[in-house]
């Protein structure tokens, strides 16, 4: 089992910064792939950025150059810069990775950006 859990979200002006970090616990043995996806209200579940356990990473068009995914190895977490936010990153963020063929997924966390 693999238990993640969300946090950082919140409301930001247009143009702004948060950071999001996702705390992983259970067993991590063999996951090679971290990831984090948004889901906006009636759009679908879109992939956000992913860090592979070596370290290399992609991200989504929508976010290339403004975010930064990365691993915290001493706090097990996966984190997600976000900066010059815009009103259409405005979703619930969640974190995300499988193992032996199971997806895991956080409860998520909202980000809403607005003025």
């Amino acid at each position: 089992q693999v238990q993640l859990v969300e946090s950082g979200g919140g409301v930001a002006q247009p143009g702004g910064s948060l950071k999001l970090s996702c705390q992983v616990s259970g067993r991590t043995n063999s996951i090679y792939y971290w990831r984090w996806y948004r889901q906006a209200p009636g759009k679908q579940r879109e992939l956000v950025a992913q860090i592979s356990n070596l370290g290399g990473t992609t991200y989504g068009d929508s976010v290339k150059g403004r975010f930064t995914i990365s691993r915290d190895d001493a706090k097990n977490t996966i984190d997600l810069q976000m900066n010059d936010l815009v009103p259409e990153d405005t979703a619930a963020y969640l974190c995300n990775t499988d193992r032996y063929g199971i997806d895991y997924w956080g409860q998520g966390t909202q980000v809403t950006v607005s003025s």
